[in-house]
């Protein structure tokens, strides 16, 4: 936990929650990693809401008429344990980075004067990855909370399989020292207190 000193860091972040939504449920996907991922976002919701700390939910919003996150599908809606109306923010966009989204995360972050971010959700190799990255280079302390993240297995320009778990421990040796602190969400409690 290089770079943060406890509860009183937090103070000044948001708890970033990336597209935890039912469509990424559909086997669509292929294999999975992390299947008490769900269990550990909804305790980071749970401990950032008790200390009064914000909550952001991110949706993607898939222009790909087939892709279980189109709007007009019902994948697209939030997994029912997270509920918009108690969200400081809920950020929509179409692309990989939260930050990239309406409305502006990095515009509503500074406006809070906020300096931190947490970032939990899905998938760990995709728009989490790039929301750690993006956050940042514009200048946030940013933890990334690995465990609570999944991603499915991957196959790459040559046609070789990459799992689940190899893509995330890429993420985390991507990530760490570099655009962010990669951390567990028992790291995230314990620094909550």
């Amino acid at each position: 936990m290089a770079g943060r000193g406890g509860a009183a860091d937090l103070d000044g972040s948001a708890l970033v929650v990336v597209d935890v939504q039912a469509g990424f449920d559909d086997p669509w996907w292929g294999p999975r990693n992390n299947p008490d991922c769900d269990a550990r976002i909804d305790a980071l919701v749970s401990a950032f809401s008790d200390r009064g700390l914000p909550v952001v939910l991110v949706r993607h919003d898939s222009r790909l008429e087939d892709s279980p996150l189109h709007p007009d599908r019902p994948g697209n809606r939030l997994k029912p344990y997270l509920d918009e109306r108690a969200a400081a923010l809920v950020v929509s966009k179409t692309v990989n980075s939260a930050f990239h989204g309406e409305p502006d995360l990095d515009d509503w972050l500074r406006g809070e004067s906020l300096t931190g971010i947490v970032v939990a959700g899905i998938t760990t190799n995709h728009c989490c990855e790039t929301t750690a990255r993006v956050g940042g280079n514009l200048g946030y302390d940013v933890w990334f909370a690995l465990d609570a993240t999944h991603t499915f297995d991957r196959t790459g320009p040559d046609g070789s399989v990459l799992t689940a778990d190899e893509l995330a421990r890429a993420t985390a040796t991507n990530l760490h020292g570099e655009f962010a602190t990669v951390v567990s969400t028992q790291d995230v409690l314990d620094a909550l207190g």
